[in-house]
């Protein structure tokens, strides 16, 4: 369990969760339980005076580039995936709001009946006034995956950190489920993973955390507490940062 007692590491952050995430063990779509559950993780975060945003992926419903496998236009399927991530961020909304935090749903698309156009400014007093803020719509723009709008918004609002949640417990040498001898690597350098081609995350969201020296941590948001403990500061997951901790 994580440590009640523990103060937060970072003032702002900023959490990519991919929609995969919301849907269990479900083949499509949304596990309300599971969605209630990364709600009660993300109220303990809040009720740390952590200063919370959030940009969701859409690939439990559409992804673009599958889309596009399948005859759909590129473009087309891209749209298809942001209007995705809208719903997704309106069911995180509707989870957290449940549970008494406040929430804004701002989206790279304008839908004014349902959600705040992206307005960075607004996003940004949003979170001074202790209002969690989803980003939703990735980048509002085809060919760009909902990392690099993660990596593109938490340099607009200043976090101190871009927290990657995943299925995994951080960045291996290799894929682990292929090989038995792949291991965990606690702490790698932005330019390792470009140049290794470790795809934690694409490249353009990587280069663009590492033109702005903004650390990237990954973890595994399928144990419970993990969010906290990453915001406390525990070893937790894998850190990419320019330099080494021992360099």
């Amino acid at each position: 369990m994580a440590d009640e007692s523990a103060s937060p590491r970072y003032r702002r952050v900023l959490l990519k969760i991919s929609g995969e995430a919301l849907m269990g063990a479900k083949p499509f779509g949304l596990d309300e339980q599971v969605v209630a559950g990364i709600a009660g993780e993300l109220k303990e975060v809040h009720q740390l005076g952590v200063e919370t945003a959030i940009v969701i992926g859409g690939g439990n419903i559409i992804r673009g580039v599958t889309a596009s496998d399948r005859g759909i236009d590129r473009v087309t399927g891209d749209h298809m995936g942001m209007l995705a991530t809208v719903i997704n961020a309106l069911a995180l909304q509707d989870a957290l709001e449940k549970q008494g935090v406040p929430t804004r749903v701002q989206t790279a698309i304008e839908i004014r009946a349902v959600a705040e156009p992206l307005i960075r400014r607004r996003a940004i007093r949003h979170l001074e006034k202790g209002r969690v803020v989803i980003f939703a719509a990735g980048t509002g723009n085809p060919y760009f995956t909902t990392d690099s709008a993660a990596a593109l918004r938490a340099n607009e609002i200043r976090a101190d950190v871009l927290l990657k949640a995943t299925k995994v417990d951080g960045v291996y040498s290799a894929d682990p489920v292929r090989d038995p001898n792949a291991h965990l690597i606690p702490e790698i350098t932005y330019q390792q993973v470009l140049a290794r081609d470790l795809r934690i995350m694409d490249a353009a969201a990587i280069s663009l955390c590492r033109d702005n020296d903004l650390p990237i941590v990954i973890f595994d948001l399928t144990r419970e507490g993990n969010i906290r403990r990453v915001v406390c500061g525990e070893r937790v997951g894998s850190v990419v940062r320019r330099t080494l901790a021992d360099g």
